[in-house]
């Protein structure tokens, strides 16, 4: 009989280190989301996410999850992951849903892969281990501070072996537990009868519990993220400077100033006009060359915009565009309200580093120098996947 596999995400609302933290974006994508997207990958066809909190569980719904209303008393700074979890399972098992291998994901974990995470399932699912968490192997020397002194932990300090001639030692992440559910709930913990380790790569284990940890994944993720092939976007909106342009302006004695401009983003523009995706120029500055630039293009411009984000919302609402189906494309950081309102914030590859953390996709190409006619290639590639 083939084992019914839950996954579970506490995620309360609470957190006092990271305000908002589970839904705080890394690589564009919320960080709850992000749990749930390597879960779903694996083969957990069932992922719940406890929480609290309104904008968690929408975050989590539009993800593919669904969501378990956790109660105030288990939603406290002293409430644990158990507890968390029991109430997740009575109320899973009061659906009349039974499962044998439960899933247990931190939404602190931003770069959980899925195969480690299968490889785990199908340990305790076999049989072969009771629990099975997340680790990665580690030779480092560990030391413990004392009144008279450091001493070593793992180690006597007054050997030194080489690498290869020491024991391995492993981490915990905290990414993932996966737990036979009989014995998880006789056990009340994570850890019990044969525990089993899942390696899992070191530059991955990065925890989030403080703004630089967050900080420090917004830059890791475009590195470590696998780079869609295709941006599923109903609609494409682009700053203009540094984004159109390479951000540089030559001014003449006359004080007009001109830019240089991609002649390849404007035939990108054009293949998406022609297959019916709006597209709108939204710039902070006020000046004749933006609008020279739009009315060459055929696409609306907004300028002189000191909102984005409001402007933005406004231009999609009229035209019926849910913001989670916009890619906006940024360079700088009056661009990141607007990155932070829609479902595919997209960088050039010369943005700011906040942007670049902000973005769900960095392109390759440089602002001035192809961005938008790559960026327009991936919502048209997505077209050609629907067909």
């Amino acid at each position: 009989m083939t084992a019914s596999v839950v996954a579970v995400i506490p995620a309360r609302g609470g957190s006092k280190g990271v305000p908002g933290k589970n839904v705080a974006r890394v690589g564009g994508v919320p960080l709850v989301a992000r749990e749930i997207e390597p879960a779903l990958a694996a083969g957990v066809a069932d992922v719940r996410v406890s929480t609290d909190d309104d904008a968690i569980a929408a975050a989590a719904v539009a993800a593919g999850a669904r969501v378990v209303q956790r109660p105030e008393d288990l939603a406290g700074d002293t409430a644990s992951s158990e507890s968390a979890l029991l109430h997740a399972l009575d109320a899973i098992e009061a659906e009349g849903v039974r499962p044998d291998v439960l899933v247990f994901l931190q939404a602190t974990s931003p770069f959980i892969e899925p195969e480690p995470l299968r490889r785990a399932v199908a340990r305790v699912a076999a049989g072969e281990a009771d629990s099975v968490f997340s680790a990665f192997e580690t030779y480092a020397f560990l030391w413990r501070r004392g009144r008279d002194g450091a001493t070593g932990v793992n180690h006597d300090a007054s050997f030194r072996p080489r690498r290869q001639d020491r024991e391995p030692h492993f981490q915990e992440t905290g990414a993932f537990y996966v737990m036979d559910v009989a014995g998880f709930r006789r056990a009340g913990f994570r850890f019990f009868g044969r525990v089993g380790i899942e390696e899992v790569d070191a530059d991955r284990a990065l925890e989030i519990d403080s703004p630089d940890e967050l900080r420090l994944a917004r830059l890791l993720a475009p590195a470590l993220d696998a780079r869609p092939a295709a941006i599923p976007a109903g609609a494409l909106v682009t700053d203009f400077d540094g984004v159109h342009t390479d951000d540089a302006a030559v001014v003449g004695d006359d004080g007009r100033e001109s830019v240089r401009v991609s002649r390849s983003d404007g035939m990108g523009v054009e293949r998406l006009r022609r297959a019916g995706v709006p597209v709108l120029i939204l710039s902070k500055e006020r000046n004749a060359v933006v609008a020279a630039r739009g009315a060459k293009l055929q696409v609306p411009v907004l300028q002189g915009v000191e909102d984005k984000a409001a402007a933005l919302g406004a231009w999609l609402a009229e035209r019926g565009v849910d913001p989670a189906e916009c890619a906006y494309v940024g360079n700088d950081v009056n661009d990141l309200t607007a990155m932070a309102l829609v479902g595919w914030p997209v960088a050039v590859a010369d943005a700011h580093p906040d942007v670049l953390g902000a973005a769900r996709v960095v392109l390759t190409r440089r602002g001035g120098h192809g961005a938008v006619r790559e960026a327009a290639e991936l919502v048209l590639a997505a077209q050609e996947e629907e067909r």
